[in-house]
């Protein structure tokens, strides 16, 4: 890996070598405006001369620039679409080096474009792959954060823990200014960076850095924000901190300080509260320079910082640092820590599809983590055509683990026993990784050279020590115990994984719209792992290995050491010009998995080989400038798991066994996306729409064999199979949004249909070989219609409702779970009783229907509030949250098994806080900005 490294870095001072001590010649600089003085981004310039044939594009400001220009002479033309062609002849005057081109004034063919605005409608315009929002002038308070904004933005939702969707798909990562935020954490950075210092956001379907130095876009896109900070506050600093105090113990102390030079930025967040307020998702790494492919085995056990569900205690930190050391070289990164105390409290019921056997259970859960996270980038522009980037990462993830579960088990509708499992784990998972890339333009018609590279690291130390004590009851006299178990088990599972791989991307033009190709990837996971248990008995004692002792199992050592390598060649050819993009190509990808798995007595070899054939297509129609529709195909293949895989009998006790399978092919997954979007920004109004369906061959699935044993209960056995038929789902999302009278009404409509197909495979029977096929239908059906009122930043009122309708069908006669829906209104609305004090309320009643145990619950948050200081910098802050105490989370998930349930929420409190924003910007008095400060997330009303 360091050899490899190293030839990389050499590889690109040698590039680089000629071109640093040719670059001797002129700059030329511009900026792109339409005739009403907008800023045209994203345009094509190409500058052309005696000595020079020159090209870029328009930065988001409308900004462009050539350097090492050879000309005295030379034509600037620029290419937009929605605008006339434009070209223009300029000259440098004897000695000069550097010119600086007025603003172009680019005219607009009137049928095309769209993104031109009434007064106070959005400014919105679509990009390719990207939706941009303008936000000034939105009708936001002072205070107002960048979630606030999101929430004003037609086709995007942020619900009531902060998750954002665009477009009916999540944001799974954010920027600034193009640069990963805190690793690229969602609320990290939706729910601290004020709003007022934002001048625009994107949504951007993102296909990673190689699709984007290359235009290769293949595979599966990942939805990130990307939020441009406004010039204007590029110079300053901001600060905010919140303390509280409530009913019920409730606590809360957040702070943020940013502070911003021309070249550097730089972050401190801080938080302690236990109202579940978490300030980092620790499941969220940064983008790196390389995607990493998957792997069923995992990366070392990374966890996510709380959550939602139940009550958490939550103490965080984190910096964030950026600096531009020169226009070539940029250095950005962070280091986040975090801690957090759930408890949560479940109430379920499970139905096992096909064999009326269910489960009633109550359990008790805490959970401790303790997570750190260090990330680093290092982006290099070594010349005008030569381009390197290093991402280091480093991680850290401690969890501790304490659950009570408490179980009726019904066979036949007939209580059949009831058990007490008690789980304490403590896992510790350290992981480091490097990735890097280099791109080399060949010429300046198109060629073009890629190379990438990752390697990762991980370990998971995980300890388990767990008891099951079980009564049986007789069927024909449930007052009668018919016997007993006890078993305590100590476990101790080491598992060690690393991944490396390297994509290589060589394109040639083959005229001036189009180009060919040539694509090469390989990717390696290897797994090493290691697990060990030993059973006792209710006094203690070791359990007896001897022949015949059914709790033998119990004891076990087993190690097995097994990889999965892929190799893919690829070509295809690219065609653009106008309104037609387009890539159509194919790919082979031969796979091998191959390892050994053994243990005291036995041994198993895997060695498993595949070759497959991967269309390559991707298709863009763009109907006008602000309308388009996309269509990309992609695949992928991916391992088996490390539980699917071990040939061996794993059991927690010998009532639950799992039972691998080492001649598992690997899945093949097609993935195909058809996404829509439109609109007559001038009317106010926009859609998006959007379908796409997963078909997966060779689907790993299981085989459940659950039969009783008399006097012991139910005995579960769980072994795997691939799949023949092939398995599916298909989902579909639209928007409808309309605005009208400079913003004032706004109407959202929007729904989706989502389906999944299931397959298991069920037997009654303990010697059975094969099992009954379950086909398991889950469609899921929902409606929204929302409206929202703004006549002013002093007053917002937002009605709204969702309904949502899960049907379920099993293949198999016995199953006996009806369909449910769910029927949610809402109001949520503020208003300025005077210009410093403002009221607002949240309200929702949610009906559901057709859950095995249904509550309809009410819940109601408001909050008073009071302005003060010079330039409204303290504000008090009266909340009552959950008034009715009814606050609960009812769900419901299908696969081979149909789980309802019923989890506890943060429930009624009272708090009274106090908040201090400061704001002070290069040329601004801090206490006469536009809007006012911003600050830390306050807790959800």
């Amino acid at each position: 890996m360091k050899d490899f490294l190293i030839a990389i870095l050499g590889l690109a001072i040698w590039i680089s070598a000629p071109n640093a001590v040719a670059q001797t010649g002129k700059t030329v600089q511009g900026m792109l405006r339409d005739n009403e003085s907008r800023v045209v981004a994203g345009a094509s310039v190409q500058l052309e001369g005696d000595k020079d044939t020159l090209g870029t594009s328009a930065s988001p400001a409308g900004i462009f620039t050539f350097n090492n220009v050879k000309s005295d002479k030379f034509t600037i033309k620029v290419s937009s679409l929605g605008f006339e062609p434009f070209a223009r002849q300029f000259s440098f005057t004897p000695g000069q080096d550097k010119m600086t081109i007025p603003s172009f004034q680019l005219q607009g063919i009137a049928n095309m474009l769209e993104e031109v605005i009434v007064d106070g409608v959005i400014t919105v315009q679509v990009k390719g792959d990207t939706v941009e929002y303008a936000t000034k002038d939105l009708k936001l308070r002072e205070g107002a954060l960048a979630e606030d904004a999101l929430k004003r933005l037609q086709g995007v939702e942020v619900d009531k823990d902060g998750n954002v969707t665009a477009q009916g798909e999540q944001i799974t990562r954010v920027r600034i200014n193009g640069k990963d935020f805190f690793g690229g954490d969602v609320k990290t950075a939706t729910q601290n960076l004020p709003a007022n210092i934002i001048e625009k956001m994107q949504v951007i379907d993102d296909y990673g850095d190689m699709a984007n130095l290359t235009g290769n876009r293949t595979g599966d896109s990942e939805k990130i924000l990307n939020i441009q900070i406004d010039p204007e506050y590029n110079k300053g600093q901001m600060s905010t901190l919140r303390v509280g105090y409530g009913t019920e113990e409730r606590f809360q102390t957040t702070g943020m300080w940013m502070g911003l030079t021309d070249k550097t930025q730089v972050s401190v967040l801080g938080n302690l509260n236990n109202m579940n307020a978490n300030l980092f998702d620790f499941n969220t790494m940064g983008g790196g320079a390389r995607r990493r492919m998957g792997g069923g085995g995992g990366r070392g056990g990374s966890s996510m910082s709380g959550g939602s569900d139940g009550i958490t205690k939550v103490g965080s930190i984190g910096l964030n640092v950026r600096h531009d050391f020169s226009d070539k070289l940029k250095v950005y990164g962070s280091y986040s820590f975090g801690r957090d105390d759930n408890n949560t409290q479940t109430q379920s019921f499970t139905e096992y599809i096909g064999q009326n056997m269910g489960v009633d259970s109550d359990q008790d859960n805490n959970s401790i983590r303790t997570n750190h996270r260090l990330e680093a980038n290092v982006e290099w522009n070594i010349s005008e055509k030569d381009y390197l980037k290093l991402t280091p990462q480093f991680g850290f993830n401690k969890n501790d683990l304490d659950n009570l579960d408490s179980a009726k088990f019904y066979l036949d509708n007939t209580l059949d026993y009831t058990q007490v499992q008690t789980q304490l784990n403590g896992s510790n998972a350290p992981r480091y990784g490097i990735s890097g890339l280099y791109n080399r333009r060949l010429n300046e018609n198109g060629r073009n050279f890629f190379i990438n590279f990752n390697y990762d690291n991980a370990v998971s130390e995980n300890d388990y020590n767990q008891i099951l004590d079980r009564l049986i009851y007789d069927p024909n006299n449930q007052d009668q115990e018919i016997g007993d178990i006890y078993e305590q088990t100590i476990r101790e599972a080491r598992n060690k994984s690393w991944n490396a791989g390297t994509s290589i991307s060589y394109t040639e033009p083959l005229g001036e719209h189009s180009r060919m190709e040539l694509t090469y990837d390989f990717n390696v996971n290897d797994y090493d792992n290691s697990d060990r248990q030993n059973g006792f008995d209710r006094d203690g004692n070791p359990i007896d290995n001897a022949v015949g002792n059914s709790e033998a199992v119990l004891n076990y050592s087993y190690d097995y050491d097994y990889a999965f390598a892929s190799h893919r060649v690829g070509a295809n050819y690219s065609y653009d010009k106008d309104k037609i993009k387009y890539s159509v190509g194919a790919a082979v990808q031969p796979t091998i998995l191959s390892g050994n798995a053994y243990s005291v007595s036995e041994s198993a070899l895997i060695d498993r080989r595949n070759f497959n054939v991967i269309p390559i297509a991707r298709f863009e129609y763009r109907f006008s400038r602000q309308s388009n529709i996309t269509f990309n195909y992609s695949a992928r293949a991916s391992e088996p798991g490390v539980s699917q895989i071990l040939p061996f009998e794993v059991s927690t006790n010998r009532t639950s066994t799992m039972i691998g399978n080492p001649n598992l092919d690997p899945e093949f997954q097609h993935s195909g996306r058809i996404r829509f979007r439109s609109g007559d920004f001038q009317k106010g109004k926009t859609l998006f729409a959007t379908i796409s369906a997963n078909l997966t061959n060779d689907k790993i699935v299981s085989f459940n064999k659950r039969y009783p044993v008399e006097g012991d209960g139910i005995y579960q056995e769980v072994r795997y199979l691939n799949e023949s038929e092939p398995v599916y789902s298909v989902n579909s999302f639209y928007h409808l949004g309309r605005s009208l009278e400079d913003k004032t009404y706004n109407i959202m409509y929007m729904g989706s249909v989502n389906y999944n197909k299931n397959i298991a495979y069920i037997a009654e029977d303990p010697d059975a070989l094969e099992g009954d096929k379950n086909i398991t239908n889950n469609t899921v059906l929902m409606q929204g219609l929302f409206f929202r009122y703004t006549p002013s930043e002093n007053l917002e009122i937002n009605p709204g409702a969702r309904y949502s309708y899960n049907i379920t069908k099993s293949s198999l006669p016995q199953y006996s779970q009806g369909n449910v829906s769910s029927f949610s209104p809402t109001l949520i609305g503020s208003v300025n009783i005077t210009p410093t004090t403002i009221f607002g309320a949240d309200i929702s009643k949610t009906f559901n229907k057709g859950y095995r145990a249904t509550e309809n619950p009410f819940i109601i948050n408001t909050y008073i509030e009071q302005r003060m200081l010079k330039g409204q910098r303290g504000t008090i802050r009266l909340q009552a949250f959950d008034l009715l105490d009814e606050q609960i989370n009812i769900n419901r998930t299908v696969g081979d098994m149909l789980t309802d349930s019923r989890t506890n929420r943060l429930g009624r409190y009272f708090m009274l806080t106090f908040t201090y924003r400061f704001q002070k910007f290069s040329g601004m008095n801090p206490f006469q900005e536009e809007r006012g400060p911003g600050g830390m997330r306050r807790p959800r009303m």
